[in-house]
């Protein structure tokens, strides 16, 4: 089954570490993507833009509506996420309990629907 790690977390808090720091954090979630990798585990995965980007779109009765930002105000946003196959949940967790983001913020993990 596919699974989808929603990786959240306080975006104003990588602004305030040092150009050091945050590559050694790429540098961290460089090695959990070869170690998805290396478990046959990677399908897929990307960081995203900051939701000073973003744009949130409703359509209701017939019109289009848009807003910046995220639809709700939240303290953790989505800031990545990875799309893992997985034998079954458990396993899920486990890999998503190694993601770097967890040790500073949470993983949802949520099943992919096949349609």
């Amino acid at each position: 089954m596919k699974y989808l790690l929603g990786i959240y977390g306080d975006e104003k808090v990588w602004d305030t570490f040092p150009p050091e720091q945050q590559g050694k954090e790429f540098a961290k979630y460089n090695e959990y993507s070869q170690w998805l990798r290396d478990q046959g585990l990677y399908v897929g995965g990307d960081a995203l833009a900051g939701t000073d980007q973003a744009t949130t779109v409703q359509a209701h009765d017939g019109k289009t509506t848009t807003t910046d930002g995220p639809f709700a105000e939240t303290k953790e946003q989505l800031g990545g996420y990875y799309v893992i196959e997985a034998d079954n949940l458990d396993r899920a967790i486990e890999a998503a309990a190694r993601c770097p983001g967890a040790a500073y913020g949470s993983i949802e993990v949520r099943p992919i629907v096949d349609m």
